[in-house]
């Protein structure tokens, strides 16, 4: 049981989501980093658990990572723990009395709430927790509605719904500091954005990539397979300019048929400037070009301070590139040959192991140094490993977070970050260390996909039914 010492030794808990769990970690490490803080959750340390005790911050530090964080719920300033309410009542008797004195004064209101994770109680039971709190000594008056502070009694009964103890696995009590972002969920919804498409990527995963990335104001951020620019509203959100490409001329421009129920064509303003407008962002768009990932169109350099997207996984956005089977043989055609609106671009596969191998090459030069990568790597499951995972000698791996899909696929959100500038060597380095070698497998995960489908129509099995995005 920890003993408190100081302001200097505060610990904080974290409360945090019970959805995308994978993908929690990663995300406040991230936002730590953008303090300069590490992750120090002490021991005893739980990764699945809804609750995190934090060490070594400040509430100043806590207060930057909830104002935008999605993946937790509430962070508090922790006066006390333990097994029983009896070890809560001995650790909040510990706790150092100037600590708790300025939010205990006469002059001050406050309110006392109780959270129970995985078991509802009734209104009485909560009453009867708060009125066992009475040897603490509060001095201020209940404010119920407007108080200057709140404190909370949380209650963990574990994550097994179908296995829940009649007391409590472990209990806290902390002075409440700051909520997160979980609101931006339903506020960002693609339910009633403006601009949608098929593949457009859920609003909470957009806002846990742009925190993976670290995207804070000021940045460039560029999204290759940009789609209907569901990222770029979430990067722009935290400050960033943002850009994209995508070789659909139709969704860049805003044109064909619309992906909305009871809707045939998309309107005259359907674009992805007017998502930004919508939010109040547009300043923050800097454009989006129709151009092939494969092909390059930028200058030599570094240019981007982050590089956010969901490549196409051939689901629901098939995988194209500008090209032929004819390219091989040599043709001389004018440049006047490829211009005009009348020039339609003829296009060929662009296999997945392909796709991320540009997008790594990409990345490497012309990311930042320090700067990050984040993408979606579809999976077959019962074939994965971390072999798979495409590496890059100028990238380093920093986590690898699961999506479950289906019994049989996932994608997994990557997120790497650049370490050195490209070198000559590195193009040849698949030669001499096999993990450098793109995985070719990636390539079949379409035909997979629907083998699976097939398998569950056949047998009759029915799974519950997540969208396969790409391309967003």
């Amino acid at each position: 049981m920890a003993i408190h010492c100081s302001r200097t030794c505060v610990q904080y808990l974290i409360h945090l989501a019970h959805d995308n769990v994978d993908f929690r970690l990663p995300e406040i490490m991230a936002l730590l980093s953008l303090r300069g803080q590490p992750f120090d959750p002490g021991e005893h340390f739980q990764e699945k658990s809804p609750f995190w005790r934090m060490n070594g911050l400040s509430e100043e530090d806590v207060k930057s990572v909830m104002a935008r964080t999605v993946c937790a719920k509430s962070a508090f300033e922790l006066w006390g723990h333990g097994r029983t309410h009896s070890e809560l009542r001995t650790s909040l008797l510990k706790y150092p009395t100037e600590n708790m004195s300025p939010f205990l004064q006469k002059d001050s209101t406050y309110k006392i709430n109780v959270y129970t994770f995985n078991k509802t109680l009734e209104f009485e039971d909560r009453i009867k927790k708060i009125d066992e709190l009475e040897y603490l000594p509060f001095e201020g008056r209940v404010n119920l509605k407007n108080p200057k502070h709140t404190f909370s009694l949380l209650e963990d009964y574990g994550t097994d719904p179908n296995n829940i103890p009649e007391r409590p696995l472990y209990i806290y009590f902390g002075r409440w500091i700051a909520d997160g972002q979980r609101e931006l969920i339903r506020s960002h919804s693609v339910k009633n954005r403006h601009f949608i498409g098929n593949t457009s990527m859920d609003a909470g995963l957009s806002f846990i990539m742009a925190n993976h990335a670290r995207v804070k104001a000021h940045d460039l951020v560029f999204d290759p397979f940009v789609g209907t620019g569901s990222l770029l509203v979430a990067c722009s959100h935290f400050g960033a300019y943002v850009c994209g490409t995508d070789i659909d001329y139709n969704t860049i421009h805003g044109m064909g048929k619309a992906s909305r129920k009871n809707q045939k064509w998309r309107g005259p303003d359907e674009n992805i400037r007017a998502n930004l407008r919508q939010y109040g962002s547009e300043k923050l768009y800097v454009d989006v070009l129709v151009s092939d990932a494969s092909k390059p169109i930028w200058r030599d350099g570094v240019l981007f301070d982050a590089i956010v997207t969901d490549p196409p996984y051939g689901i629901r956005e098939s995988t194209r590139r500008t090209g032929s089977q004819k390219d091989s043989v040599i043709s001389v055609k004018s440049s006047e040959d490829y211009v005009g609106d009348s020039h339609v671009p003829v296009s060929m596969a662009y296999h997945l192991s392909d796709i991320f191998t540009d997008l790594l090459n990409f990345s490497a030069h012309h990311l930042v140094f320090g700067g990050r990568l984040v993408y979606w790597l579809p999976i077959y499951r019962p074939e994965y490993c971390e072999e798979m995972v495409p590496l890059h000698p100028c990238l380093r791996l920093l986590s690898n977070c699961e999506q479950t899909l289906s019994s049989h696929t996932s994608r997994r959100l990557i997120t790497m970050e650049k370490i050195k500038e490209p070198e000559e060597a590195d193009a040849l380095v698949h030669l001499s260390d096999p993990h450098f070698s793109p995985y070719q497998g990636h390539n079949a995960f379409r035909e997979k996909y629907f083998s699976g489908i097939s398998k569950r129509m056949l047998t009759g099995k029915e799974e519950p039914n997540k969208m396969v995005n790409g391309g967003e």
